[in-house]
C-alpha cells in the first residue's frame, strides 16, 4: 500500500511565530523519505491561520532538492485561484526538476475567504475548475495550451519546457457531491477523499464514479486515495487524549475556516450541498458535527490505527493513504512522537498490504 506524509503549516490562534511553524514543517517534510513514507504532499491556502501554504509548488520543489525517491503530491491545487498556462508551467518544470515524481492533486475551493480575497466569484468556481481543468491537463498531455471555453480563452501557446511524462494516472481531484463526481470522471482522474461523510455514502459515491468512469472512458477508474488525520500513541489512553485535544480540535477549524455551519452557502451555485450540510448542522449543533468528522479521523495504538487503516481503505478499495500528522497547533515533540510511532510500527505493515497499482508510475531516483 502507498502511504505518504501530510505536511500541514497551521496556527491556530497564532500562538507561535509564522517562522516557527515552518520550520517544523519543512523538518517534518525532509524527513518522511528517510522515515520510509512514499510521497510527500501540501494543500493550497491563503490569507488565514487555517493552513499557511499559499504556492505548493514552491514548498514540493524544496522537497524534491532535498530526496530523491518520494512522490510529490498537491492535495490540492485550485485552479480558480490560478491563471492555467502558469499552472501547467509550474508543474511542468517542477515534474523535470524531480524526475517526474509529480502526483497532481486539483480541486475547487470551498473557502469563501480565499475567494473573495482573490476577487473572485465563488459561484464561478465549479465551471472554472471544469474549463480550467481540461485545458491544463490537455497541455500536460501535448505541450500546447489552448482553450476557447465560456470563462477561459487562451489562443494556442507551448508550454516550454515540454512536458516531461504523461500525466495520466497520476491526476486527482477531490469530489464531494454527484455533479462533481461526474466531472471528474469525464475528466478521467482519480478520486482524493477526505473523508466528510458517512463510510457508507462515501462507498456508494465512489462506486457511482467508478461506473460513470467505465462507461465514459471505457476503463477502470485509477484507485482513489484517502487522506487521514491521524493520531497514534503506544498507550491508548494517550491517543485517545490526542484525539480530544488535536483532531478535534482540527475538525472544529474547519468548521470556521469553511464556514460550514453558514446556511447561505446553499445560495451559491455550485455548493448548494454545503448549503444542506449547514441546515444539518443547525438542527444538531456544531459540536456534534465536530465530533462527527473527527470520528473519520484515525487515532489509537499502533495495531488499532493500523487496523482502521486497512479497513477505510478497503472501503474503497483505494491506492493507498495520505496521513497528516502535525496539526490544530500540536506541539512539535508530540508531533515528532506521532509521526515517529507511526513510522515505526504502523508504516512497514501498511507497506505489506497489496492495494494493487501505487499512484503514478515507477520513479527512477534522481542525483542531486
Amino acid at each position: 500500500m502507498h502511504v505518504g506524509m501530510g505536511t500541514f503549516f497551521q496556527n491556530p490562534g497564532r500562538a507561535r511565530s509564522d517562522a516557527d511553524v515552518w520550520r517544523f514543517g519543512l523538518e517534518l517534510a525532509g524527513g518522511a523519505e528517510a522515515q520510509g513514507f512514499d510521497s510527500v504532499w501540501s494543500a493550497e491556502h491563503h490569507f488565514t491561520d487555517y493552513h499557511m501554504c499559499p504556492n505548493v509548488a514552491q514548498f514540493l520543489t524544496w522537497v524534491a532538492s532535498r530526496t530523491t525517491r518520494v512522490q510529490l503530491g498537491s492535495m490540492v491545487l485550485v485552479l480558480p485561484w490560478h491563471d492555467p498556462v502558469r499552472l501547467a508551467e509550474e508543474v511542468t518544470v517542477l515534474d523535470h526538476m524531480s524526475g517526474g515524481r509529480v502526483l497532481l492533486g486539483i480541486g475547487r475551493g470551498l473557502g469563501r475567504v480565499e475567494f473573495d480575497g482573490f476577487r473572485l466569484p465563488m459561484g464561478e468556481s465549479r465551471r472554472r475548475f471544469t474549463e480550467y481543468a481540461a485545458a491544463i491537463l490537455s497541455a500536460l498531455e501535448t505541450g500546447e495550451m489552448a482553450a476557447d471555453g465560456e470563462l477561459y480563452r487562451q489562443p494556442p501557446v507551448e508550454i516550454r519546457p515540454a512536458p516531461l511524462a504523461s500525466f495520466r494516472g497520476r491526476v486527482y481531484a477531490s469530489a464531494i457531491s454527484p455533479e462533481t463526481s461526474r466531472i471528474l470522471a469525464e475528466l478521467g482522474v482519480g478520486m482524493m477523499i477526505i473523508a466528510q461523510k458517512p463510510w457508507e455514502t462515501v462507498e456508494a459515491d465512489v462506486a457511482a464514479y467508478r461506473e460513470l468512469y467505465r462507461e465514459i472512458n471505457g476503463e477502470e477508474a485509477p484507485k482513489p486515495l484517502l487522506v487521514s488525520w491521524v493520531s497514534v500513541h503506544e498507550s491508548e489512553a494517550a491517543a485517545e487524549e490526542m484525539f480530544e485535544r488535536w483532531i478535534v480540535g482540527y475538525c472544529a477549524s474547519t468548521l470556521v475556516h469553511y464556514e460550514f455551519a453558514n446556511q447561505g452557502l446553499a445560495d451559491i451555485p455550485g455548493y448548494e450541498y454545503y448549503g444542506k450540510l449547514a441546515q444539518r448542522i443547525a438542527k444538531h449543533g456544531t459540536d456534534d458535527f465536530t465530533r462527527f468528522l473527527a470520528g473519520l479521523q484515525v487515532w489509537g495504538t499502533p495495531e488499532s490505527v493500523t487496523d482502521q487503516l486497512r479497513e477505510n481503505v478497503r472501503r474503497i478499495d483505494g491506492a493507498g493513504v495520505v496521513g497528516v500528522f502535525n496539526y490544530g497547533g500540536m506541539p512539535d515533540d508530540v508531533a515528532r512522537a506521532n509521526i515517529g510511532c507511526f513510522a515505526e510500527h504502523v508504516l512497514p505493515v501498511l507497506h505489506g498490504i497489496d492495494a494493487g497499482p501505487p499512484p503514478g508510475r515507477t520513479i527512477t531516483a534522481v542525483a542531486h
